[in-house]
């Protein structure tokens, strides 16, 4: 799941990290590069604190309305990826049916690209995908 941050630098070396959809969620490092490896393992803990409290995760929004917040003036957008799936909790097995040919299509796909993964990799990235979870 890709989350918004914003990087603020006094020294242009130095720098502190925002996740503006994580209210409490800061980071900082050394180096720009260090704020987001650091940014990424902030948001990490932070949702693993939150799925112990209410097991979810907060609605994002998009990085232009985060930019009409003055606390965030001459920042430094970016996008940092974080797996959530271990949050998601533990694998179910269920039925479902599906179209013959659509199954075909998932099983020539996965086939062909292995970080697919399996079928049932496949279809749980096209649904965090769908849903806003990847």
């Amino acid at each position: 799941m890709k989350f918004a941050v914003v990087l603020h630098t006094d020294d242009g070396e130095h720098y502190g990290v925002t996740v503006p959809d994580l209210p409490g969620c800061f980071s900082a490092g050394d180096s720009m590069e260090e704020a987001l490896d650091m940014a990424v393992e902030a948001i990490d803990g932070h949702l693993e604190l939150l799925f112990e409290e209410n097991g979810s995760i907060p609605e994002r929004r998009p990085i232009k309305e985060h930019q009409q917040n003055p606390d965030f003036d001459a920042g430094v957008w970016a996008l940092v990826d974080v797996d959530v799936t271990s949050y998601l909790g533990k694998s179910e097995r269920f039925n479902i049916t599906m179209p013959h040919l659509l199954v075909k299509r998932i099983d020539e796909y996965v086939a062909t690209h292995k970080d697919a993964g399996s079928r049932s990799g496949f279809l749980q990235k096209a649904a965090a995908k769908e849903l806003g979870l990847s």
